[in-house]
């Protein structure tokens, strides 16, 4: 099914054809509720959509785009553990992980919720162990530092968690992230962590991921050489589903926390995958962490599209890609918690969505998966501010803030939230020619000065942002935010058709570093790759040698 072809998309593009001519403050001048019309609510968390390009008429296209691509029944597909995923043929039941209502969660028949909770009580339990130091290291001592060995997804998501919830993590060890095959970044971590209070816990759902899996052997080997080899098998855990790799690599089978092939890595956090976190915050703040996320997912599940967040945001990303033609979308958390999370949203969004072929194979007709970045405000507005305000380029943004902090220095948070409603402002009503004249002959500047100037001081406006702001970041929250993200990929990827839930794009990358990898040390030059890449190879051997 061709998108540009169905009658509402062509419908959509006449109406983008009409709004794209009217600035979003004439839209604010004609509509004194806009405010209260184009917002959502959930409890404490607002998410105001009233600065975007959009009128009630857009977002009432947009549901209706939503109804003729089925986006309903798929979301109601994944939450029935169908497979969804249909080039792997697996289930994708994410979802399932932060279940706590009754009832059974089936796959092929079977109840998937029994070992759900099984896994989930082990792997708390043991979070609990280390925390109140009844899982201690080789010579009886309490883990003073955790370093989780993982890459993708079994390191951007608890890495980030770890990080947003500092504040709720500070009773516990250090934990630390190691993910990059780049020694350097496990060497200055073992630089810094007493190898004899030291709890590595190797992340790898297949225990062979090349880059985890390098640095777990040398992490090994520098374990073995500081406390002996006998005491190994105290300092390390897995979280996997490969048993007999991660007992022969010295790890006991009782201290392997397993999850399932319905969960994919971008979303694993809240399976084992999230032990880092549960060790950092400790087990009932991660379940408050789960409770978060399933709030979200009943709401995604039961709110009628206009008033459904998850709805909304994703079919207001399908507008702004689409319709408007924008190409990027910045994340920029008002919270140095945060720091992490347009890394964390990167991934979520671009592997999910960065697909060219629809499930039927067929290619997608419109682009797919913005490009994904961003940094925390205010850092933020002295490094690329300028471009989101002046550029030729549009940047569609999302905006997050708490109402109160979560830190010890108050006094900070009114500056905070005062910069970062006034970024907004900013980028939603700009500076016209005449205006910047004006500003410039009440400041005294005479009329050359004022002629030479006004056109740097003009700004576009109409820069669609979004604002999601909340009471406070701590665990529940951030659960509710980080499914809400989830489910807007799902929504995007629904509309376009596509599988959100497969990453192919990795594998031939893959595939030529293996076969790249013994050409480094080989005796005669490589002459198996293009003319460049061979080149390269041959450069590095010879700069080696030196």
């Amino acid at each position: 099914m061709s998108l540009r072809s169905l009658e509402v998309w062509k419908k959509l593009e006449a109406h983008r054809d009409q709004l794209v001519t009217v600035p979003v403050r004439q839209l604010f001048a004609e509509d004194p509720a806009r405010f209260s019309r184009l917002s959502l609510r959930m409890d404490d968390l607002l998410v105001d959509v009233s600065k975007q390009r959009v009128t009630t008429e857009t977002m009432g296209l947009l549901a209706e785009l939503a109804r003729a691509t089925g986006v309903e029944a798929a979301r109601d597909r994944m939450f029935a553990g169908e497979r969804i995923n249909g080039t792997e043929q697996r289930a994708v039941l994410h979802t399932a992980l932060r279940r706590s209502t009754p009832g059974a969660v089936l796959v092929d028949g079977v109840d998937v919720m029994p070992g759900v909770v099984a896994g989930r009580d082990a792997f708390l339990a043991f979070a609990e162990d280390v925390r109140a130091g009844r899982r201690t290291a080789a010579n009886g001592a309490r883990f003073t530092d955790v370093v989780n060995l993982g890459i993708g997804g079994s390191d951007l998501g608890p890495a980030m968690a770890v990080e947003a919830l500092t504040p709720y993590g500070r009773e516990g060890p250090r934990l630390h992230f190691v993910s990059n095959v780049d020694g350097a970044h496990l060497d200055e971590t073992l630089r810094v962590v007493p190898p004899a209070t030291t709890l590595f816990i190797v992340a790898s759902k297949t225990f062979t991921t090349q880059e985890t899996m390098a640095n777990a052997r040398s992490a090994r080997a520098w374990m073995a050489a500081a406390v002996g080899e006998s005491a190994v098998g105290r300092h390390f855990v897995a979280v996997s589903t490969n048993a007999r790799e991660v007992q022969a690599f010295g790890i006991a089978a009782a201290e392997m926390f397993g999850f399932w092939d319905w969960v994919g890595g971008r979303y694993s956090l809240w399976s084992s995958i999230g032990l880092p976190i549960a060790i950092a915050i400790g087990a009932d703040r991660f379940r408050a962490l789960l409770a978060g996320a399933e709030d979200m997912d009943t709401h995604f599940l039961s709110a009628p599209i206009d008033a459904n967040l998850p709805m909304v945001l994703g079919l207001l990303g399908i507008w702004n890609a689409n319709l408007l033609d924008i190409e990027t979308h910045a994340v920029l958390p008002y919270d140095q918690y945060l720091r992490r999370l347009p890394a964390f949203l990167q991934q979520l969004d671009m592997e999910s969505n960065g697909k060219g072929v629809r499930l039927d194979g067929t290619p997608v007709d419109v682009a797919t998966g913005p490009i994904v970045w961003g940094e925390p405000g205010t850092n933020g507005q002295h490094a690329f501010y300028q471009l989101l305000h002046q550029g030729r380029r549009v940047v569609a943004a999302d905006f997050l803030a708490a109402a109160e902090p979560a830190h010890g220095l108050p006094a900070h948070h009114p500056l905070l939230l005062s910069n970062v409603f006034a970024q907004t402002e900013a980028l939603m009503q700009g500076k016209t020619l005449d205006e910047a004249r004006a500003e410039l002959t009440a400041a005294g500047l005479d009329a050359g000065e004022v002629a030479r100037l006004a056109p740097h001081k003009v700004f576009p406006g109409s820069r669609p942002t979004t604002t999601l702001l909340y009471r406070r970041l701590d665990p529940r929250t951030l659960g509710r935010l980080l499914a809400l993200y989830e489910h807007k990929v799902f929504v995007m990827g629904a509309v376009w058709g596509i599988n959100s839930f497969d990453q192919w794009g990795v594998e031939l990358g893959k595939v030529l570093a293996n076969r790249i990898l013994p050409e480094l040390d080989a005796p005669s030059d490589a002459a198996g790759h293009d003319g460049s890449t061979n080149g390269l190879i041959n450069h590095a051997r010879a700069l080696r040698r030196r």
